[in-house]
């Protein structure tokens, strides 16, 4: 018997540092999580080649570079080259004919991670969607080896008819997913609408992917979302009644984690799913206390929030994984993230553990009280149900 299983795909990861203007997070940093996203998805990172530039070129790194990620391809043997940053359709274009191997970026990689963890029709939809949407100006280099070069009669080959044949199909798949995602979007309108004719609060979790919102959804909820140690392992919104300490019950929602250089095109895909988080009465913003890039994560979300609308948004800070804060040393907790405007102080705890839930729930109905005796004089009241 011959095998015919093939081994992973080794991987060299590109990165460029801008000399201009200050990135909150640094070149080091950022390739340290493309590589963590590579390895999810079973790729062995073999070699790194990075280059400070005043801005990206054609090629995204200099010619020099090119050339010395040449002789890393050769020499370990890489069938895969990952860049951090999105390259443009003429970028990608470039690097394929020099290096002569498979080019990805980082959008492209997220994009990859989301497909293989989308799991309901939904969740399919909206991936489906933001690759569409991603393919299609990238489509002319896929069928560069039938085009004609040069100018005058003759000169419209049949790489030219494929291209615009190609466009046409994305364009079309496009509009029916569009479509097929409205359908969701006014089913999750009415199912909201029947959620506020009962009067419960809404709680959305938000937070950096992997900062631990799935464990500490299921210890709030005793619920079974999936829990795995890796990116975007969740990716479908999921609600359940969680019990506050006075015995009123608040709705809680798991909802997709967020990322550094998120692709926009999963931001207007995700559209139906991220409206969860307009219509919460309280967001819970998860931060994973232990991780070194904690304050740069915490800014990301903020970041996001703001993109997203939501900055003015109520927000409390939930300061995750204190298990495994314990066991830094305590140099290593300068820089841990503060309230952001509209936040209330963070409050600590381990869901895995089951650390500081107590306080968190009390924390949640005394905000809770605050804003429905604010809105008290309102238009709006949000009501407890024993």
């Amino acid at each position: 018997m011959i095998s015919t299983k093939t081994g992973p795909e080794r991987a060299v990861l590109v990165g460029v540092a801008a000399r201009r203007g200050r990135a909150p997070w640094s070149l080091a940093d950022s390739m340290a999580e493309l590589a963590q996203l590579t390895r999810s998805l079973g790729a062995e990172v073999v070699a790194e080649v990075t280059q400070s530039l005043d801005h990206p070129t054609s090629h995204y790194i200099g010619k020099g570079k090119v050339e010395e990620l040449k002789g890393v391809i050769s020499d370990k043997d890489c069938n895969l080259a990952i860049f951090d940053d999105e390259l443009t359709p003429t970028q990608q274009r470039n690097l394929e004919d020099e290096l002569e191997i498979k080019i990805i970026d980082r959008s492209a990689l997220i994009l990859d991670i989301f497909g293989r963890h989308a799991r309901t029709r939904e969740g399919s939809l909206q991936v489906e969607l933001a690759q569409h949407q991603y393919l299609l100006p990238r489509l002319a280099g896929q069928w560069s080896h039938l085009e004609r070069l040069g100018g005058g009669i003759g000169t419209r080959g049949p790489g030219e008819t494929q291209i615009e044949t190609d466009r046409r199909l994305v364009r079309n798949r496009i509009q029916r997913l569009k479509s097929d995602l409205d359908a969701v979007r006014r089913h999750r309108t009415l199912y909201r609408e029947r959620r506020e004719t009962i009067g419960l609060p809404v709680l959305s979790l938000v937070g950096y992917t992997n900062a631990g919102k799935s464990t500490l959804f299921n210890a709030l909820v005793r619920g079974n979302v999936l829990v795995e140690d890796r990116p975007f392992s969740t990716l479908d919104p999921v609600t359940r009644r969680v019990t506050l300490p006075s015995e009123a019950h608040a709705l809680l929602t798991d909802t997709v984690g967020f990322i550094q250089k998120l692709p926009p095109t999963l931001i207007a895909a995700f559209r139906a799913t991220l409206e969860e988080l307009q219509e919460a009465t309280l967001l819970l913003h998860v931060v994973d206390i232990s991780h070194p890039n904690a304050a740069e994560q915490n800014l990301v979300v903020e970041e996001t929030l703001k993109k997203l609308g939501l900055e003015s948004k109520p927000r409390l800070l939930v300061l995750n994984k204190a298990d495994l804060l314990m066991e830094a040393d305590e140099k290593d907790r300068d820089g841990l993230p503060g309230a952001a405007p509209g936040q209330t102080e963070g409050v600590l705890v381990s869901a895995t553990k089951g650390w500081g839930l107590g306080e968190l729930l009390q924390e949640i109905e005394r905000t809770l009280i605050a804003q429905s005796e604010s809105a008290a004089a309102g238009t709006s009241t949000v009501h407890f149900v024993g």
